[in-house]
């Protein structure tokens, strides 16, 4: 099993280009499951997630054409429509080829999916959304098994905000016999990205970004040429590590305008940053400032940051309030960072962080993929040598992590 090993002290300092979503790459490969043509997508990120998207979907019968940093998908050849336990358990996003298949070939078998064990994320909004728009559902076996001829158009209210939730229902009311509207409906830029890529193919969307999404079906998707979105949370987990140690960085392909609100809590914390199109500069002096933090769907502070800046508040002057509202198990990294020396009390969904003068490295354990991130970055402020195991989770979402760190002057290397 590898490891991360970093000698903690050095401030960030440099220039680093920012890697493609993989929040928006997953949803949008499963959109070459909606047409025969071929999808090509660039900017797409190197990571296990996209890499076992691919497998899924080659085993399902899509031929993949690869070059660096992009795919050209075709799904004429696609014979098998059943996403199987081994390929989804440790990625929940693979339940997004599940409305694709059913709006297209009338017929699914997907796993019940596994991913982060961060806490209940239910399909049912899935499963649900399916059945309004007339789809016949089972779960037999651990397996969702969906049938119709074709689905209808409907009216679907999500009880609570689901990203994946929407991205599903999206696709599937693409190729649907009338108007589906999705109320109380995710607002991600993933999600926006995903129906730019949809719209590309010839569907009819519109609202999208807002909390109601209006799709007319059509007969048929054809292909077309997709760049994927950056990546908003390696974005922000840059810029925290650089305020945190203290540097002076710069990312490049990036985009300020899906990273407001990190951003404004970044300039709370005492960070100087400037924005010069498709780049976004912070320059940190100074100890940071601690930040009260908490999450809510977006526009609103993200879940996934969350890990990121308590990692900022353990050395940060001041006392900060984290409060997750999303996950009700995701302050797993806590332990981890009280290992490095960090003040933290928790109760309930909420995390009383003490910020002290500085942490101490020690072999720490990541339990999910943003906790990992949250430990780099206590790793690369603590005194000594922190050793991260486990990091297989950071493979998953975050694109040769150690070596664009080390392009910014940071003393992390890998080892097994």
């Amino acid at each position: 099993m590898q490891k991360l090993a970093i000698q903690g002290g050095a401030p960030l300092r440099g220039e680093v280009r920012i890697s493609g979503a993989k929040n928006a790459a997953l949803p949008i490969m499963c959109a070459s499951l909606l047409t025969a043509e071929t999808l090509h997508l660039t900017n797409l990120p190197d990571l296990h997630d996209v890499g076992t998207m691919r497998k899924l979907l080659l085993q399902m019968g899509v031929t993949a054409e690869m070059a660096t940093g992009e795919v050209t998908f075709k799904g004429d050849g696609v014979t098998n429509w059943e996403a199987p336990y081994d390929m989804v358990k440790t990625m929940r996003a693979a339940i997004l080829v599940l409305g694709p298949l059913v709006a297209r070939f009338g017929d699914a078998k997907v796993s019940l999916p596994g991913g982060c064990a961060i806490g209940s994320r239910p399909v049912d909004l899935h499963i649900k959304g399916l059945q309004a728009m007339g789809a016949e559902i089972a779960i037999e076996h651990g397996y969702i098994h969906a049938k119709a001829k074709r689905l209808k158009g409907a009216r679907i209210f999500f009880d609570i905000v689901s990203v994946t939730g929407t991205e599903n229902l999206m696709m599937a009311a693409t190729l649907a016999d009338g108007v589906t509207v999705l109320e109380n409906a995710a607002r991600e830029p993933e999600v926006i990205d995903l129906a730019d890529c949809l719209r590309a193919m010839g569907a009819q969307i519109s609202g999208d970004g807002t909390d109601t999404v209006t799709i007319t079906g059509v007969e048929a998707l054809h292909g077309a040429t997709h760049r994927i979105m950056p990546d908003r949370i390696e974005s922000g987990t840059f810029l925290v590590a650089a305020a945190a140690t203290g540097g002076s960085v710069t990312l490049r392909e990036t985009r300020a305008d899906i990273l407001e609100t990190v951003l404004e809590k970044l300039s709370e914390a005492g960070a100087k940053i400037k924005v010069d199109g498709d780049s976004i500069h912070l320059e940190m002096t100074g100890r940071p400032k601690a930040v009260n933090v908490r999450t809510a769907p977006h526009p609103a502070f993200p879940t996934d940051m969350q890990a990121q800046f308590m990692a900022l508040n353990c050395i940060a002057e001041g006392s900060s309030m984290v409060v997750e509202t999303i996950f009700e198990n995701r302050f797993m990294h806590v332990q981890e960072l009280r290992r490095l020396g960090a003040q933290i009390d928790v109760e309930g969904n909420t995390s009383v962080v003490k910020g002290v003068d500085h942490l101490e490295g020690a072999t720490v354990m990541a339990t999910d993929l943003r906790a990992s991130a949250c430990l780099v970055i206590a790793g690369l402020v603590a005194q000594g040598e922190t050793v991260i195991d486990r990091i297989y989770h950071l493979d998953r979402g975050y694109e040769h992590i150690e070596s664009k760190l080390s392009q910014l002057g940071a003393n992390i290397r890998r080892i097994k």
